[in-house]
């Protein structure tokens, strides 16, 4: 199933420019359902213009993020990293730095480099501690379409990758067994209309089976729990004024989002020219 939440948070099934309520209060209750098999499709009897509401977030309150930092080779290189993911294990961002499809990212400062990352996630659907490869694609609920929005320095990267914003996640939450492989998706992700990111998950240094086995061995992972999968090359510079867009095989909506800084103010930590070096900006058209 295609679902999203919308409006007040309610879920519902995306059926072509419609959507079907589900019985399910919150995404939360779909993912329970799903646990226990009870999870099963709407008739189309109450549907509702897609255009007609409003759409959230998948899931607004997941106890975690977890994210894969250097998890594409080309990305590496492009960031002249001696590091991938295999060296640095993952990160976590706040969830309260999550956006709602279409919402506004707001820039915290003008004296410092924010960049775009165009990435697929996923959402955990059981509990999940210790789970081994072979088996941890049956801990994943479903996948959806994220924004890891980054400012660039010197600071801890869950610190640059926290503000509040700095996530958009959606707009479309598929489940696995729709979904299919998620070692085969095409990504590309534009910037005020500039084709920036183009990239397969094929190109995915550790693929998800092996991203949540290893976060579940360190971590115990929650139903709604996200682990978003890391950037492929062309990450650059965004300014106030710009549109970004998503765009995921499998998911047939894309994830867009405007980018805003009129409340932006002086950095007050020193990471300005520090950190991992990233590429040079890409000339606008």
């Amino acid at each position: 199933m295609r679902l999203v939440s919308y409006d007040d948070g309610r879920v519902g099934c995306l059926d072509e420019n419609q959507v079907i309520p589900l019985p399910a209060a919150t995404m939360r209750d779909a993912i329970a359902a799903w646990d226990s098999g009870a999870l099963t499709a709407p008739g189309r009897g109450d549907a509702v213009p897609l255009a007609d509401v409003r759409l959230r977030v998948p899931v607004a309150d997941p106890s975690k993020i977890i994210a894969a930092p250097v998890n594409y080779r080309d990305h590496q290189a492009e960031m002249n990293s001696d590091a991938q993911v295999g060296a640095l294990g993952f990160f976590l961002k706040a969830p309260s730095s999550l956006l709602d499809p279409g919402g506004t990212i707001q820039l915290p400062y003008h004296d410092r480099r924010f960049d775009q990352e165009g990435e697929l996630a996923l959402v955990i659907g059981r509990t999940a501690r210790r789970v081994s490869e072979d088996d941890a694609l049956a801990y994943v609920f479903g996948y959806t379409g994220l924004l890891d929005i980054t400012m660039r320095g010197g600071e801890d990267r869950s610190t640059r990758k926290s503000f509040d914003t700095f996530t958009p996640m959606g707009p479309v939450l598929v489940t696995a067994d729709e979904f299919g492989d998620p070692g085969q998706v095409d990504l590309r992700c534009w910037v005020a209309g500039d084709l920036r990111q183009k990239a397969s998950t094929r190109d995915l240094i550790w693929g998800v089976a092996r991203l949540v086995s290893y976060a579940s061995s360190v971590t115990t992972l929650y139903p709604g729990d996200v682990i978003t999968t890391g950037t492929p090359a062309g990450v650059g510079p965004i300014a106030a004024g710009d549109t970004i867009r998503l765009e995921l095989s499998g998911l047939g909506l894309d994830l867009t989002a405007e980018v805003a800084a009129g409340e932006a103010v002086a950095s007050p930590t020193s990471g300005h020219g520090r950190g991992p070096v990233p590429p040079p900006p890409p000339e606008r058209h």
